[in-house]
C-alpha cells in the first residue's frame, strides 16, 4: 500500500480498519485527547529560572510532535483541548497549575501560540516534509519561531518591556534547549516513517 499524500503518521500508526465516519471520528477524538495529555505531561517537567517568569519545559517538543503526528487540524485541536483543560482548572499547565488566569498571565502568549504552531507544523508535515531529518527540521522550525514570536510579544505587553528585554527574558535563554528539542523531533519522525514504510510494504 502506497503512502497517500496529505496523510500523517497517526493515519498509519493508528489506522482504522472500519472506514465508517463514526469509527474515524472516534479514532481522531482519542488521538486529540491523548496528545493533549502528552502536552500536559511534558508541562510537568518544569524548571523555573531566577531571571525570567518563563519556565523551561518539554512543551515545545510535544507541540512539534503533535503537529507532525496528527496534522494541521487534529494537531491544533489537541492544543485547544489542552488549553480548555487548563482553563477549567485542571492542573495541566507548567508546575501543575491551572485556571483561566494562566492564559492571560505573563506566559499566556506561549500557551496561545501552541495551536498556531501545531497547525503550521502539521500543514508542512502533511506535505511530506517529515519524511527526512533535514526537511523535518525545516518543518519544525516555523513552529518554534511562532511560539517565540507570540510568547515574547505577549510577555513584552504584559510586563511593559521593550523588544530587546523581551527577547532576553523570553527567547534567548531557551534557544539551546529548543534547538535540541527540534533536533530530537526531526530525528524521531523519519524513524517512525521508516517503520510505516516497512509495514505498508508487507
Amino acid at each position: 500500500m502506497a503512502i497517500a499524500s496529505g496523510t500523517t503518521l497517526a493515519d498509519y500508526l493508528v489506522p482504522t480498519h472500519d472506514t465508517s465516519r463514526g469509527k474515524t471520528l472516534l479514532r481522531d477524538g482519542l488521538l486529540v485527547f491523548g496528545f493533549s495529555l502528552l502536552l500536559a505531561l511534558c508541562a510537568q517537567l518544569s524548571f523555573e529560572l531566577r531571571f525570567s517568569v518563563v519556565p523551561i519545559t518539554l512543551q515545545t517538543l510535544a507541540v512539534l510532535l503533535t503537529g507532525a503526528a496528527l496534522g494541521s487540524r487534529r494537531g491544533s485541536l489537541a492544543m485547544l483541548v489542552y488549553l480548555l483543560e487548563g482553563a477549567v482548572g485542571l492542573p495541566v499547565f507548567a508546575g501543575g497549575t491551572g485556571g483561566f488566569i494562566k492564559l492571560i498571565g505573563f506566559t499566556g502568549g506561549y500557551l496561545w501560540a501552541f495551536p498556531v504552531a501545531a497547525f503550521v507544523v502539521g500543514l508542512l508535515c502533511e506535505r511530506g516534509l517529515d519524511r527526512r531529518p533535514l526537511t523535518s527540521a525545516i518543518a519544525m522550525f516555523p513552529g518554534t519561531l511562532i511560539i517565540y514570536g507570540i510568547g515574547a510579544s505577549w510577555l513584552a505587553f504584559a510586563l511593559k518591556l521593550n523588544a530587546a528585554k523581551a527577547f532576553a527574558l523570553g527567547v534567548l535563554p531557551f534557544i539551546p534547549g529548543d534547538l535540541l528539542k527540534l533536533v530530537i523531533a526531526a530525528a524521531l519522525l523519519p524513524i517512525a516513517w521508516a517503520i510505516v514504510r516497512r509495514r505498508t510494504a508487507m
